[in-house]
């Protein structure tokens, strides 16, 4: 009987990750996880025959350890300033435990002199892993997620009947987290045919944020309507939520990005089909599994809470993004590009420098980054 490779998968907690585990564990295959720390999620990883390797991505003799064994990894970055020490220190542990195949989770976005910090630094990311011999590397490249943005606030859609909007008119075809985790994992399982791509998974059909509304309508039963919102008050409501100065840092850039069709260009393909045999979720069915993990119905505590929520909103402090990236003390582009403007991203990606495709494009070869 053949021994099926050892797997390390990082951000094993996450959402992509959950859904690797997942679908190597069905595989039948041997899953290391790498964490931060120990807690309940960890524990649950133990109890389905997970083994947990615990270590920051910045520690270099963590990582190693964490490696060791192991014949294939899925990395997936950290929203941190520090995500690019984690990439060398991750590459590093991979030229020296002789990995076979790396799948590495990236963003359509990427390019070098983006506005995005976090941006710039996948970009670097993705070329030193194209720098290590030997390995067979797989680059999955999605814009937003279905599940975020676009539903993370669906119960303001379920109890007050509204969608926060920030894109304005632009379409964008969003994955699933599950069909993003599913072509990362069957990568993982067969890399030689795999080996040298770069995927980006999208939904089926480009959607605006007036369809959205209207599935989302179809999945609660309630009529649902777009409520626009500035940048300015989406970035206050990401702060009251608690995510991080270094996502902050990136939100109204990737905002901007939509709005000039960024997350249309290229969509959709059919990336997801091509990988994994199975047809790209759609946004409804991804709205559908979210709406039926609303803990609670339609009462009239819920509203009340959202309208308080609302209601405060105003009054919560703005994230100094700029303050933060000063104190970083790292280097921003003299000239800096977003996707559309830049030369190197269109080239990569396949587009002619001086026209927007909205047709599907085969998936790029690492050869063009390398």
């Amino acid at each position: 009987m053949m021994t099926l490779p050892r797997i390390l998968v990082t951000g094993a907690t996450g959402r992509t990750g959950t859904v690797v585990v997942s679908e190597l564990l069905n595989a039948g295959y041997p899953v290391r996880a790498l964490v931060r720390r120990e807690d309940l999620r960890s524990t649950a990883l133990r109890a389905r025959g997970v083994e947990v390797a615990v270590a920051d991505m910045c520690d270099a003799q963590g990582v190693a350890a964490a490696m060791r064994g192991v014949q294939r990894t899925y990395w997936l970055p950290p929203y941190d300033p520090a995500m690019l020490t984690g990439a060398t220190v991750f590459a590093t542990a991979a030229k020296e435990a002789g990995l076979e195949a790396i799948v590495a989770l990236s963003q359509w976005l990427a390019s070098p002199a983006h506005p995005a910090l976090l941006t710039r630094q996948h970009w670097l990311a993705d070329r030193l892993f194209a720098m290590i011999p030997g390995v067979a590397l797989t680059m999955v490249t999605p814009g937003f997620f279905a599940d975020s943005p676009y539903l993370e606030t669906i119960e303001f859609a379920a109890h007050l009947g509204v969608v926060p909007w920030m894109f304005a008119d632009s379409l964008s075809a969003p994955p699933s987290v599950n069909d993003i985790g599913r072509v990362a994992a069957a990568a993982l399982m067969d890399p030689d045919r795999h080996a040298g791509r770069i995927y980006r998974p999208t939904g089926p059909a480009l959607l605006s944020g007036e369809d959205m509304a209207a599935i989302l309508a179809r999945v609660f039963g309630h009529a649902v309507r777009l409520a626009p919102m500035s940048t300015g008050m989406f970035l206050k409501a990401a702060r009251l939520d608690g995510h991080p100065p270094a996502l902050l840092s990136t939100m109204a850039h990737y905002i901007e990005e939509h709005r000039r069709g960024a997350f249309a260009m290229g969509a959709p393909n059919d990336d997801v089909a091509h990988v994994t045999g199975r047809a790209a979720e759609s946004f409804e069915a991804v709205a559908r599994r979210h709406a039926a993990r609303l803990s609670n119905g339609r009462g009239v505590a819920d509203k009340l809470r959202l309208l308080a929520r609302s209601l405060l909103l105003p009054f919560v402090p703005a994230p100094n993004t700029r303050r933060y990236l000063r104190g970083l003390q790292i280097t921003e582009p003299a000239a800096p590009q977003y996707t559309g403007e830049s030369a190197v991203w269109r080239c990569e990606h396949g587009f002619e420098q001086t026209q927007h495709s909205e047709t599907a494009q085969p998936s790029p070869v690492l050869s063009t980054i390398a």
